[in-house]
């Protein structure tokens, strides 16, 4: 059964329900289970766990702690292009959008690559906007073969892809996939995606499954917090990653929180999430699920991100920049979107440390990977450890 399969057969008015229906017994039971279900991550982001909030972050701090340690690995994005054939009623690279747009050429990527290696990055994330015409499978293959060697670690946000192409740039290097469903109620989608590949629901769906066919390492997911209700697109979300895990259990999975930041021409926020929603989210999926990886980026404010630290995330971008050529090529490009925490690499490492934590920046390197003698790759890229030397 595909994941398409399980979504239909699941009712969004239904799911609505039943999370704004649980009680204080409901989440009682749920923070008193050793194996959490999904209906018990109903109760966890249900209004009823308001008031339980501060035991959800206590535990989801010692879950975090047990499994990857005391550490927050960094990344930061280049932002390869904002050409975009979709029209995204929410996104600054809208094609309605009458701005200049740029694709970084060769050079430009290789001086965009020499400011991030200065400052200690080994890991890195690659984005475009979705124009195949311009940023294509052959244009990334070529992005690969000049920056594979300067990176332990690239991660990919491009458009959705054919499984064929993935297992393309899975050969080619690359680590990761994110690809964010953005909103999984199906008709409010068609609103915000009117025209472009993008307006297609289920072929979008459907990428994280081609993402597990192909091998890729690991799986990036999540929603774009303000289009729809955040307590029922979430719950759609862990349903995802629950299936994706038993489906393609060798893979890694990661989930990202981004709320709707300003942006050129966007729409404002159809719901409001606020700090205190957002933190029973983060802990709500540590307590779901021990092992999935949880970013919080540059959109979020310093003051969120000072706080969240010890709270269940795993990782941070730091000194992002969202436009094609923004740390040196062409800083005064348009954005995708406005970030909010605006401190240098420097600055959110020292933040990191002050805390007790290690910032890490990279979280495999490629020299793990041998030939098995079974035939195929070897994996050993899960070597976190217990670090309590700064208690």
């Amino acid at each position: 059964m595909s994941f398409t399969t399980l979504f239909h057969n699941t009712n969004w008015d239904e799911i609505k329900s039943s999370i704004y229906s649980k009680t204080a017994e409901d989440v009682e039971r749920a923070l008193s289970s050793k194996k959490r279900t999904l209906e018990d991550f109903k109760a966890l982001i249900s209004p009823a766990a308001e008031p339980f909030i501060e035991r959800m972050a206590q535990e989801s701090h010692a879950l975090t702690k047990k499994r990857f340690g005391k550490t927050i690995q960094l990344y930061t994005p280049m932002y390869l292009s904002n050409e975009c054939n979709n029209i995204c009623t929410y996104c600054g690279f809208s094609f309605d959008n009458k701005i200049r747009r740029k694709t970084l050429t060769d050079e430009e990527i290789l001086q965009e690559v020499a400011y991030l290696k200065e400052r200690g990055f080994n890991h890195i994330l690659l984005v475009t906007g979705e124009a195949n015409q311009t940023v294509h499978v052959p244009y990334f293959k070529r992005v690969m073969d000049l920056i594979r060697n300067e990176f332990a670690n690239i991660s990919i946000e491009v458009q959705p892809l054919d499984e064929d192409e993935y297992r393309e740039l899975h050969e080619a290097g690359v680590y990761s996939v994110l690809v964010y469903q953005e909103t999984y109620h199906k008709d409010v989608y068609k609103a915000y995606h009117p025209k472009g590949k993008k307006s297609n629901f289920e072929y979008r769906l459907d990428t994280p499954d081609r993402c597990g066919k192909a091998g890729i390492h690991k799986i990036g997911l999540g929603v774009l917090l303000g289009l729809e209700d955040w307590r029922t697109d979430s719950f759609f979300c862990a349903l995802h990653l629950d299936y994706l895990q038993k489906k393609y259990w060798q893979t890694k999975y990661s989930i990202s929180f981004p709320r709707m930041r300003p942006a050129e021409g966007i729409i404002e926020p159809n719901v409001i999430v606020g700090d205190r929603e957002l933190v029973q989210l983060i802990c709500a999926y540590r307590l779901f699920n021990e092992d999935v990886e949880l970013s919080v980026s540059t959109r979020e404010s310093e003051y969120f991100r000072n706080h969240v630290i010890p709270l269940g995330v795993t990782t941070m971008s730091a000194g992002s920049k969202t436009n094609p050529g923004g740390y040196v090529v062409e800083p005064e490009s348009l954005e995708q979107f406005e970030i909010s925490d605006e401190r240098s690499v420097e600055e959110i490492a020292k933040l990191i440390k002050d805390q007790g934590y290690e910032a890490v920046w990279k979280d495999w390197d490629r020299s793990f990977i041998s030939s098995s003698p079974f035939g195929g790759e070897q994996r050993i890229d899960d070597l976190t450890i217990e670090t309590d030397k700064h208690v």
